[in-house]
């Protein structure tokens, strides 16, 4: 009986903590970007074009999925969350198609986000985001049978995105710049590590392995952004 109430209490945490953290990035997303998306209209701010507009869609839309996906497991439904898989894998491929896409077309403009960082130097940044969401979403559908892996991995996949909101949040009392919107982004993996060490007293290895692609990437893009290899790419890429 004490380890069947034990098993239950780890439940309830697996579930909470999931779909807590599904919330919390459907939550930064949107105040990412509520000025330039989800609230323009009371902002003002410019219009955006269809390309943008298709980006905003699909990414809103794999967010409310992910949220979703989150929600039927922990209540229950796990077989309509397996049935919807091929539709996230389809959406997931959209992600990384119209996100590329979105990148390319920023770079082609020669305006850069960044004050101070050359457009085809900034590409690096959403490109190796688009990379590592890629592999990551990839390798959870691999292993979707091995439901531990699974959900770490979508969970990271997730992460790795967040760096777009959080940089557009102005409201933050932080410099902008890489070191405020990776490291911000950074602080999910960290609660992933908590919820590992306390309801398994171990780090899971999707974890680890996930956890650590995703912030390895981030000082390699700013390592390899400012190289003649990658800015040859940049201009082969805007061909």
């Amino acid at each position: 009986m004490a380890v069947s109430a034990a098993a239950v209490r780890t439940g309830r945490r697996t579930r909470r903590f999931y779909v807590g953290m599904a919330i919390a990035f459907a939550i930064t997303v949107f105040a990412g970007f509520s000025r330039s998306y989800f609230l323009k209209a009371w902002y003002g701010t410019p219009e955006l074009s269809r390309l943008l507009h298709l980006h905003g869609l699909v990414f809103t839309t794999w967010v409310l999925f992910f949220l979703a996906q989150a929600t039927l497991v922990a209540t229950g439904r796990t077989w309509l969350h397996r049935r919807m898989g091929i539709a996230g894998a389809v959406l997931a491929a959209l992600v990384v198609i119209v996100g590329t896409t979105v990148a390319i077309t920023r770079l082609r403009t020669g305006i850069s986000p960044l004050p101070g960082i050359p457009a085809p130097s900034f590409f690096a940044i959403p490109f190796f985001d688009m990379v590592v969401f890629a592999i990551l979403v990839t390798t959870a559908i691999y292993y979707r049978r091995r439901i531990e892996a699974h959900k770490r991995l979508m969970t990271l996949s997730m992460i790795s995105l967040l760096a777009a909101p959080i940089a557009r949040m102005s409201f933050l009392p932080l410099p902008p710049g890489p070191p405020t919107f990776f490291g911000l982004a950074d602080l999910f993996i960290v609660a992933m590590l908590v919820y590992d060490l306390t309801t398994r007293r171990k780090i899971h290895p999707a974890t680890i392995w996930g956890g650590l692609l995703v912030v390895a990437s981030q000082p390699f893009r700013l390592m390899i952004a400012g190289t003649p290899a990658w800015l040859t790419f940049a201009g082969w890429i805007t061909r």
